[in-house]
């Protein structure tokens, strides 16, 4: 692995609230630098079996196996089709599911991967790059109104028609600056917040290119079936869509995610409830300490829930 500093968000919150025990088997399903990984391995002697659906990373833990063995599996996959890949390395339950929703540091530092407007590099934005269309092939081939949709619904973007007309207008684009700047043509700046107008386009575009809400929703269905009695659901994410889906989702308020519809909860319970106990009805927020010290953990928000007693068990 690089020796570039990484800080894993909330990482004590986390490790608390999947219950580590010697003999668990465990699940990171966004492995990333492998912060999480490292923590629950170091902490128990247990098994923990590590997704990344960018195979640069999985590639870059392979000294790891070397370090801990059997105790560690590396996956080169989305969190999304973690039951599949379970089921092919002949593990039914795990005592633990954690994720942390979102591009890694690594990602956004590398400027070919075309996830962030600080540098310039390719429109690209797909987290595994030997599959799927990126950024410029979506922003350049569909219809103003879907570009409009998108970055409304995925970027909470008020501004999202006058941004797709501008993109119709302007293409083709291929880099990060162009897209950037033209964002920034269209949107004033926020004297209240300071961010970048870019930032919500380019975090609509992202989220578009990987379907993470609808990884995200095959994860949290997957999730009460592969977890053991006791075992335990922890979400990190860093934005109120995907929030308010794992809230929904834990409460038993759930409905199916479209990719181009916005996200509507549940009102009541529902009858296929997962069978979940969430540990907080509020989310769990960082401590200013650590907000101080790890600047991307100040939008992060944590959930958990514990997977209910099958009914008959003691």
């Amino acid at each position: 692995m690089s020796d570039a500093p990484h800080i894993p968000v909330m990482l004590e919150e986390v490790c608390e609230h999947m219950s580590l025990r010697d003999g668990g088997v465990y699940v990171d399903g966004t492995f990333g630098a492998g912060g999480y990984t490292r923590a629950m391995l170091d902490r128990a002697d247990c098994r923990v079996i590590a997704f990344d659906r960018d195979e640069t990373a999985i590639e870059a833990a392979q000294d790891w196996v070397g370090e801990y063995g059997d105790r560690l599996t590396l996956v080169h996959g989305a969190f999304g089709d973690i039951a599949d890949h379970l089921a092919q390395i002949g593990v039914a339950h795990v005592d633990g599911v954690v994720i942390d929703i979102g591009v890694s540091s690594m990602q956004i530092d590398q400027a070919d991967r075309g996830f962030s407007f600080r540098f310039d590099g390719p429109l690209d934005m797909r987290m595994d790059t030997s599959t799927g269309e990126t950024a410029a092939e979506l922003i350049n081939s569909r219809k103003e109104e879907n570009i409009a949709n998108i970055i409304y619904q995925y970027g909470e973007e008020r501004l999202s028609r006058r941004i797709a007309k501008a993109i119709i207008n302007k293409r083709p684009i291929h880099t990060t600056s162009e897209l950037a700047d033209l964002v920034r043509s269209c949107v004033p700046r926020s004297k209240k917040d300071g961010i970048d107008p870019a930032t919500r386009t380019f975090q609509a575009l992202r989220i578009a290119v990987n379907d993470e809400l609808g990884e995200l929703e095959r994860l949290l269905k997957a999730t009460p079936d592969l977890l053991a009695d006791g075992g335990a659901l922890v979400v990190v994410s860093f934005h109120s869509l995907e929030d308010k889906i794992v809230k929904n989702f834990m409460r038993g308020k759930v409905k199916s995610v479209s990719r181009h519809e916005p996200i509507m909860p549940h009102n009541e319970r529902s009858d296929n409830a997962p069978p979940l106990s969430i540990v907080s009805r509020k989310a769990i927020l960082p401590t200013e300490e650590e907000k101080k010290i790890n600047p991307r953990a100040r939008s992060a928000r944590l959930r958990a829930a514990v997977k209910l007693m099958s009914e008959g068990d003691d």
